[in-house]
């Protein structure tokens, strides 16, 4: 038996449905007026995603980095577990990036511990792609206390067929987003691996909502949203799992708490798309003004965006040599709009204060409502 999905109250089904307003509002921006600031706020989506669910784990990097991960690049700053960690966790959400069209998909468990082999490879110890060979058990080490044991090893794979069962049937009445937060609370909760449980339920999640086709795979995940709030995300898991494997536990706190993660990244996501608009906007008048290449507007916005710019980042997007990338960024630099950093190998470009002050203009107040307690003042 697996956690069940309670039936949505009227509440519930309210706030959905507001989650569908906000999607319909971005998958119309992504697709009736495509832009070419769309691939920078794609691979920045993506990168706070994966930033955001290694965090969760204790492996910090930054968006730069996690960037560079995406794009087999030398990371700035990130090493050694952490490095590792991200660029497994890359691999994975590349694989669920592929899978998300995939016209002859099924879920199975043999796909879900090829995952878990992507991000835990590094490794060996950690039993990468094999289920956990024993007990488990989550230990709050602030509290010096085990807060949740696992199910026994030897019901693992039972339990890990019945999920795949329930992930290959119909919708059965129950929408994507239900379904992908019930897949990720049931996979967290089986704990079938020794490591990298909450990486592999949080990748889960993300893929069924990718195939789903809501919205592209990079905007469907909740991973950033979790990063950023993961001491409430905890607590959720503690309340539903009272410590121990029990599926008949009531799951309405995991499905509120999801439901308003969705709601807060899809605003988070239409506030990023306006703004970028208009900062792209704003970036080509200055460009088209100083007779700059049209190109660097894509190093602009990344630097104006708060990213590091290099030169192994910024040739691939704009489609040029090493020779004229180098001498692109010189030029921003002379033209006072990017500061240079850094000597040889790490040397890369951050915004000048005027540029910093074009992005500043086009910042929005962030709003961060309960949907579950607060009208959207969006909504007519």
């Amino acid at each position: 038996m697996l956690f069940q999905s309670p039936t949505l109250d009227e509440k519930e089904k309210e706030v959905l449905e507001r989650i569908e307003e906000l999607r319909r509002i971005l998958g119309y921006a992504f697709s009736a007026t495509p832009r070419r600031w769309y691939g920078l706020l794609r691979r920045v989506t993506l990168a706070r995603a994966v930033r955001g669910s290694n965090s969760i784990e204790g492996y910090h990097v930054t968006v730069d980095d996690a960037i560079a991960a995406a794009e087999g690049e030398e990371p700035l700053e990130a090493r050694s577990e952490a490095w590792e960690a991200v660029k497994g966790y890359q691999t994975a959400m590349t694989y669920v990036l592929q899978l998300s069209t995939d016209l002859h998909f099924a879920y199975s468990t043999d796909l879900l511990r090829s995952l878990h082999f992507m991000m835990t490879q590094h490794d060996l110890k950690r039993n990468p792609g094999r289920w956990r060979p024993g007990p488990i058990f989550v230990r709050d080490d602030e509290r010096n206390e085990i807060v949740y044991e696992g199910p026994d090893a030897e019901q693992v794979p039972g339990l890990m067929a019945e999920l795949m069962e329930f992930l290959n049937e119909g919708s059965d009445g129950i929408t994507a987003t239900v379904k992908a937060a019930m897949s990720h609370l049931n996979l967290v909760m089986i704990h079938p691996f020794s490591d990298g449980n909450g990486r592999m339920a949080r990748c889960l999640q993300t893929l069924v909502l990718a195939r789903s086709g809501i919205l592209a795979p990079q905007f469907s995940s909740i991973e950033e949203y979790l990063g950023r709030n993961t001491l409430a995300y905890y607590d959720v898991l503690a309340r539903v799992g009272v410590g121990r494997w029990s599926p008949e536990q009531d799951c309405r706190p995991w499905i509120r708490f999801c439901l308003t993660a969705h709601y807060r990244q899809a605003r988070t996501l239409v506030l990023r798309a306006r703004e970028l608009e208009k900062l792209w906007d704003s970036l080509e008048g200055e460009v088209r003004q100083r007779g700059l290449p049209e190109r660097t507007l894509l190093a602009l916005a990344d630097a104006a965006s708060g990213l590091r710019v290099r030169n192994a980042t910024y040739r691939p997007v704009a489609d040029i040599s090493d020779h004229l990338a180098s001498r692109d960024l010189k030029l921003l630099v002379e033209q006072g709009f990017l500061i240079a950093k850094g000597e040889r190998r790490g040397r890369h470009y951050v915004a000048s204060e005027d540029l910093l002050k074009i992005r500043a203009q086009v910042q929005e107040p962030r709003q961060v409502e309960d949907p579950f307690e607060e009208s959207d003042p969006n909504r007519h």
